[in-house]
Order: structure tokens, then sequence, then C-alpha cells
């Protein structure tokens, strides 16, 4: 089973830790690439929630003007996302920035949901425990992790709370992170909440500092 954020495919208990990092798996390219979603439902939430007229002002602050004509069908290069975060953080209140990459991250949930995460999968899922269907949803993302995080490293702990670390990537360790950790905080908390457990809460926890920086999120529903 695969749940993946690329745009050709279609998707115990012990406390121990599965580690993917994005070398190991982004094809040989002139730049590590993200999935087209972190641009897409950028788009679509900075509509709803700011209007158009401002949409259109940060995507030409990021020189991303084109995408709102033509969105990208492919996987794109993940100093896009990061450009686009800067020009969300530098065009709209800071509040305002978080909300919509948040509302962008619930909007990639669905979508992969929708598109991308297998129904029969999800179809069982319901009948196991949480902790189980906890493991298994991990598992499936664990080779096609590259796919939202680029050039980064993702860390997973799946037990309860599940730990999610990213280092590296588009994780940067600047002010403009607050967008990117809205984005994954969205995404993920929809996606343990239709998948783990309805009362999931995503929770930054700390973010890492020195030469590589890292953010975690705890994913509890207890």
């Amino acid at each position: 089973m695969a749940v993946t954020d690329e745009p050709t495919r279609v998707g115990g208990r012990e406390r121990d830790v599965d580690a993917v990092s994005a070398a190991d798996h982004v094809p040989s390219q002139p730049a590590a690439r993200i999935g087209p979603n972190a641009i897409i439902r950028m788009d679509e939430a900075l509509n709803s929630i700011v209007g158009r007229e401002a949409c259109q002002s940060v995507f030409a602050q990021a020189g991303l003007l084109h995408y709102l004509d033509a969105p990208p069908s492919e996987m794109v290069d993940e100093r896009e996302v990061m450009r686009l975060h800067d020009a969300a953080i530098a065009v709209l209140a800071p509040q305002e920035a978080a909300d919509a990459a948040f509302r962008a991250g619930e909007l990639t949930a669905t979508y992969l949901l929708a598109r991308r995460i297998p129904k029969p999968f999800q179809r069982i899922m319901p009948f196991l425990p949480p902790w189980l269907r906890a493991r298994l949803f991990l598992a499936a993302i664990r080779r096609h992790a590259w796919t939202f995080v680029g050039s980064g490293a993702v860390t997973f702990v799946p037990s309860h709370p599940v730990v999610v670390s990213i280092a590296g990537g588009p994780v940067r360790g600047t002010p403009t992170d607050a967008v990117l950790l809205a984005y994954y905080s969205g995404c993920f908390q929809e996606l343990f909440r239709s998948l783990v457990h309805r009362a999931t809460r995503a929770v930054v926890r700390r973010e890492g500092e020195g030469f590589q920086p890292r953010v975690v999120f705890d994913l509890r529903w207890r």
C-alpha cells in the first residue's frame, strides 16, 4: 500500500523508531522535490482565508504567480515551497499566514484520502485499535516520506503520542518555519483524525537548533 503525494501514482505498543532520509529515496535531480499539493492547496487556502487579491500578492512575492493560472502537475522544487512560505510571512499577518498554511495542510490530507490512500485500507482501519492503525499508517507512508520533506529526513515513533520529527530540507530554523509547522500540523492532524482517532491533536513540541534544524510533532488522542 502506497501513500504518496507524487502526482503520477495513486496511494505494538513497543516504543520504537522508524527513520527515513529523503536522500535514500529522491531520484537524481538538480534539486529536491516536494509534492505539488504544497503549492496547490496553499492557493486554495489563501483564497478562502484572505481572499484572491491577497493570495495573488503572496504568489507574486514568491515569484510563483504563474502557478495560479497553471497549477503544477508534477513534483515541485522544495525551494519554491520555501519561497511561498517566506512570502506568506512577508505579505500577511503572522496568524493569517499560519491559518492559511494549516488549512492548506488539511486540504492536502483530504486530497490524499480521496486520491492516494487505497479505499480498502481506509475501510479496514476502524476495526483495529488506534495504536495498530498508527503503526500501519506510518509504515505505509515511510517509503514516500520524501514527497513531503524534500531533502530533509523524517523520523516516526509509532506509539502514543505518535512522534513525527522532521530535520533539514524545508525546515530552516527561521521564523518562516511557523508557516511550514502549520502546514504539517494541519496535514498530520487531519490524516490521523480520519485514519487513527477522531480526537487526534497535532502539537508542536519543540524545535531543534544548530546545523540541522528540526521540528517535532506529538500526535495525541487521549
